[in-house]
């Protein structure tokens, strides 16, 4: 074994250098367990290399995302501290079940390391050694553990490391097994930071903000599922990279939660485009100790950039007059105001569970105060022997959790119509057909669609702009009417962008009498 080329510190050496056959690391967050495998598996590889022999490592990964970045952030950059040429592909894994998008190194003299994404399919595909990468995390653990293990049985060694992930899954399991045959390593983050990891530990407290996240993201303490209503191996199941980017709005009918908090709660928009018949988050905003103006502003943006079919808002307590002004604004048939009584939560806490057990909605991949959030919850016995829900602590009320459901709950009572009819391509005013075939009709225009004069100004002011026109100016522009005068005037005449920017319908066109 040669020293590392590249610098580690004292809990990465110690993982280094053991070179046991079966090897089980558990490392809090941002700790390099990833890169510090990756730097054994070139170094191993490197070994046979020398000694005119040839291996095969495995890594498999949560997802593509992760396996690529195990191949590009640490086995391609180890291998060129090593000043060894590699020779790179990707290719499409055909399994039993399904296609995978693999991707290969193959060093001089025949060693190669693979990274894939995990399954069980991928799983009993390959006769190599192992690495499971943040194996807590993989979906259908126990399956992959099946079909992995007879596979290394013939003498390859197996590696795996994670942070905990509650207590469940094939991880947990071994992570917590009392027999000798596995080498266990434990780094929380007081230990990582001790030996040299350069971290500020009351930062990193503060900035996650999240008591149960921090101890088991960084801790490393095993949180208890019994009572949990959604368990941390139901909520990962449901992650997926591609949730909660806005960008990727499909255009597609959206449900809206939105829990209301003032001071020290959480005030959160959970957005869900329905997508054949999955739920997938789009957009969620938080937002603390915010004015219900901000608020009212917040939720405005969200109805002029999406196709809200219905918006289900928290209207216990503070909650009345937020419901109500969204009723006047957007209409009684699409926003409802729900009681937090227990019966209703009861409804939409069973909804949202009976959404994550049916794999029907996605959730972002890798958000903690998220993940933690939806795992806080509990099912308690109440006084009289009726169920009720609680956060794990007092002073926290799950809020982004109780926002979805919200979003489920209204996703629940179907699509309801909202005079919303899909904007035709506008004709372009430098048309000569077009202008002449709209020639005189102004005064028929105005007359139809019955516009009030600042909705016309704030057509032309968009006309204008050349097609340079954004929501942000053009609440600045109209201040403070700004967000109602464009609640008026989307989606019939304006059409509202993903990316922030404002376009024109044809209906537009024709309403200004703009020949």
């Amino acid at each position: 074994m040669n020293a590392p080329a590249v610098p580690l510190y004292g809990y990465q050496k110690k993982w280094f250098a053991d070179r046991s056959r079966f090897k089980i690391g558990k490392f809090a967050r941002q700790t390099g367990k990833t890169f510090t495998t990756t730097l054994e598996l070139v170094d191993d590889s490197f070994e046979h290399m020398l000694s005119g022999r040839r291996t095969r490592w495995v890594v498999l990964s949560r997802g593509e995302r992760q396996a690529r970045e195990a191949m590009d952030e640490g086995v391609k950059r180890h291998a060129q501290a090593y000043s060894i040429a590699l020779e790179s592909s990707e290719y499409d894994y055909r399994g039993t079940e399904g296609t995978y998008r693999a991707l290969e190194v193959e060093l001089p003299g025949g060693s190669r390391i693979t990274a894939l994404p995990a399954n069980p399919d991928t799983a009993r595909g390959f006769s190599s050694n192992v690495f499971l990468d943040e194996f807590a995390f993989h979906k259908d653990s126990g399956a992959i553990w099946k079909a992995l293990f007879p596979v290394i049985s013939n003498g390859w060694k197996m590696r795996v490391t994670s942070t905990p992930n509650g207590k469940s899954g094939k991880f947990y399991e071994l992570d917590t097994g009392k027999d000798a045959t596995w080498s266990r390593h434990v780094v929380d983050i007081y230990k990582a930071v001790e030996e040299g990891l350069p971290r500020n530990i009351e930062e990193l407290r503060a900035g996650i903000a999240d008591e149960d996240a921090w101890a088991q993201e960084y801790e490393l303490k095993y949180l208890d599922e019994a009572s949990a209503w959604l368990t941390y191996e139901l909520i990962t199941s449901c992650e997926d990279p591609t949730a909660g980017e806005p960008d990727l709005y499909q255009g597609g009918v959206c449900f809206v939660g939105v829990d209301i908090g003032r001071r020290n709660d959480l005030f959160v928009i959970d957005v869900e485009e329905l997508v054949g018949d999955v739920l997938w988050e789009r957009e969620r905003i938080e937002l603390k100790r915010a004015s219900f103006a901000t608020q009212d502003a917040a939720l405005d943006e969200v109805m002029m950039r999406y196709r809200v079919a219905r918006v289900c808002m928290d209207q216990t307590g503070m909650g009345e007059k937020p419901v109500e002004d969204a009723k006047r604004r957007y209409g009684e048939s699409r926003v409802e105001g729900v009681l937090f009584t227990g019966p209703n939560k009861l409804v939409m806490a069973t909804a949202g569970k009976q959404r994550f057990e049916d794999r029907t909605i996605r959730i972002p991949e890798g958000d903690p105060p998220l993940r933690s959030d939806l795992h806080k919850l509990r099912k308690v016995a109440g006084p009289t022997g009726a169920p009720r829900f609680v956060a794990e602590r007092d002073d926290d009320h799950a809020d982004r959790t109780w926002a979805k459901f919200l979003a489920v709950n209204a996703a629940a009572g179907g699509q309801h119509q909202y005079e919303y009819k899909k904007a035709e391509k506008p004709r372009s005013r430098f048309d000569e057909t077009w202008k002449a075939e709209n020639a005189g009709a102004t005064s028929l225009a105005i007359a139809k669609h019955s516009l009030t004069p600042q909705a016309r100004q704030a057509i032309q002011y968009v006309i204008n702009t050349g097609g340079r026109a954004t929501v942000r100016g053009f609440y600045e522009d109209f201040s403070p009417i700004g967000p109602a005068l464009l609640a008026e005037l989307v989606p019939n005449y304006l059409v509202a962008r993903p990316n922030g920017g404002l376009g024109l319908t044809a209906a537009a066109f024709e309403a200004i009498g703009n020949t």
